[in-house]
């Protein structure tokens, strides 16, 4: 299972937020090259960024960061944040970013972001589809920052978008993140069971390489972590031993 490092970008500092609350931000480091740098130390192959900044305007406030850190880095990038048109998206990709992750447009103007597929490629898009697991189980799409419900269910959502080549999705159970509670094993279960082909990149809740030992176990084939590493809650020598053990 491959481990990747996240980074989320707030006026050029990296920071987490609290279950996507920009109001319980904790600052990390005001140097986000060096953090990549280090976690690339880490015998990562990847790299998570979400520029917070572009989530919430739209406009790429940490553009000089990312492109410092795509420059500098040899892991492979993947960015979220602000990207709301196929040209931003194209002009990342140009700039040395592996994958666009694309969140609430693809639940809210599908039919667009479709397009992209075809243009940009499907290894190129990565889907970042947010859920609230409902009463009855049901995991449903929630976009804006976890902020406004949709009536769309996980996979309603997957099975329109495998109709372009859908490869690559990052779930996060919002309830989890940031809490440091342990991942949804039981959700991602559930979707590598009705799709066992699919590059799930799970998100939300890791709290130590236990955690990251549950999701392998499982059959994940990623999984996304900030706080944890940050926090030193895993450690280097983790990461490395529990690649030489995948």
């Amino acid at each position: 299972m491959n481990v990747i490092p996240a980074i989320d970008l707030q006026g050029g500092r990296c920071v987490r937020l609290y279950q996507g609350d920009f109001a319980q931000a904790t600052e990390y480091s005001s140097d986000p090259l060096a953090v990549a740098r280090t976690f690339a130390e880490m015998d990562a192959t990847d790299l998570h960024i979400v520029d917070l900044d572009g989530a919430r305007s739209g406009r790429q406030f940490n553009r000089k960061f990312i492109s410092a850190i795509a420059a500098d880095s040899r892991l492979s990038i993947q960015l979220g944040g602000g990207i709301r048109n196929r040209d931003t998206a194209g002009n990342w990709l140009s700039a040395g970013v592996h994958r666009c992750v694309i969140g609430s447009l693809a639940v809210t103007d599908p039919e667009a972001v479709k397009t992209w597929f075809s243009r940009l490629g499907p290894e190129r898009i990565v889907l970042a589809l947010d859920v609230n697991v409902d009463a009855s189980g049901v995991p449903m799409i929630t976009t804006h920052g976890w902020t406004r419900p949709s009536d769309v269910s996980l996979y309603e959502c997957i099975e329109d978008y495998r109709t372009v080549g859908l490869r690559h999705v990052l779930c996060t159970d919002v309830s989890r993140d940031g809490a440091m509670v342990g991942p949804n094993l039981e959700l991602y279960a559930a979707i590598m069971s009705h799709y066992p082909d699919l590059c799930l990149q799970a998100s939300g809740g890791v709290r130590d390489i236990h955690d990251l030992e549950a999701l392998r176990d499982l059959g994940i084939p990623a999984a996304i972590t900030g706080r944890a590493l940050l926090d030193g809650k895993i450690t280097a020598t983790e990461v490395a031993s529990f690649r030489r053990s995948a």
